[in-house]
């Protein structure tokens, strides 16, 4: 996770451009959780800009939210007004702060690919009151959904080592490991011991896959191309790649283009009615469908 925690990396833009969860996604986590409303305790681990924490806000009584960027931290509360949400720098792997069996419910999105489960199970086994839950959810690369070809190339650049076009190296060594390779695996190899939790379920989406209702396929998003072009700019590969790189400025900046410049490039090339839009590309309407897990389970 060190990549956000950087100075360098904008916590604005990612709040900006990063997906925001569904309350289909909520709906089901407090169904499972069965709690009343408003009641308990409720920490978030990765709270990044505070999401989570700030949709959450009405059904606890207390939230306390933690991150290992300092950038993350100040971004959550210029961005929150709720007064039961208390933020403050800090990781999964280090919760002395938290006394025992204090926590009713802690939840962790797009964050627990990151954590060290040999630091954060025992820590969750302390705090978590007998009964309470934990759930734990995220998404993977998303794929533009009746665009295969375009897919396909954004994939190339962000997963490909050496030579993606002439002069630009891809993304794919720059991602940070292992903790990606989990994420694109649903996180399927995190297992909630069982000595200490139970009623443990899970729900997974792939890309491209149909038929999952709502509550299982929870991360799929109507956007504008730019939208999408935007958000590309948050991945963490990006950002690595940019300071390995940092001649190669985007045409924005006034430069000749970095390698999300030409990556775009070549999806316009493989989709003609994109291509056709010239500059207004980026008003074009696409549907975004993110691989997506939720891993639930109660303290026993």
């Amino acid at each position: 996770m060190s990549t956000f925690a950087r100075s360098s990396f904008s916590a604005k833009s990612y709040a900006a451009f990063r997906p925001t969860y569904p309350p289909v996604l909520f709906r089901t986590v407090l169904k499972y959780h069965q709690l009343p409303t408003p009641s308990g305790t409720l920490l978030d681990l990765g709270c990044g800009h505070g999401l989570i924490s700030r949709d959450l806000s009405p059904h606890f009584k207390s939230i306390t939210a933690i991150d290992p960027s300092a950038g993350m931290i100040s971004q959550a509360k210029a961005m929150t007004i709720e007064s039961n949400i208390t933020f403050r720098q800090g990781s999964a792997e280090d919760l002395a702060f938290v006394p025992d069996a204090s926590i009713d419910m802690a939840v962790a999105g797009q964050a627990a690919h990151w954590f060290d489960y040999g630091k954060v199970w025992p820590n969750l086994a302390r705090v978590v009151k007998p009964g309470g839950t934990m759930a734990f959810w995220g998404y993977k690369d998303n794929v533009l959904l009746g665009y295969e070809k375009a897919t396909e190339i954004m994939e190339h650049f962000v997963y490909g080592f050496g030579e993606v076009a002439p002069g630009f190296e891809g993304m794919g060594k720059y991602w940070e490991q292992p903790g990606r390779s989990i994420l694109r695996d649903l996180l399927r190899t995190v297992v909630p011991p069982e000595a200490d939790w139970n009623s443990i379920e899970r729900l997974e989406h792939e890309p491209w896959e149909t038929g999952h209702p709502e509550e299982v396929a929870w991360q799929t998003k109507k956007m504008k191309l730019g939208e999408v072009e935007a958000y590309t700019r948050t991945f963490s590969c990006f950002s690595n790649w940019r300071e390995a790189f940092p001649e190669k400025k985007s045409r924005a900046e006034g430069g000749d283009g970095d390698v999300v410049d030409v990556m775009w490039d070549r999806m316009l090339d493989a989709v003609p009615e994109w291509k056709a839009m010239g500059d207004r590309w980026k008003e074009a309407d696409v549907v975004s469908d993110w691989g997506t897990y939720l891993l639930m389970a109660r303290r026993r």
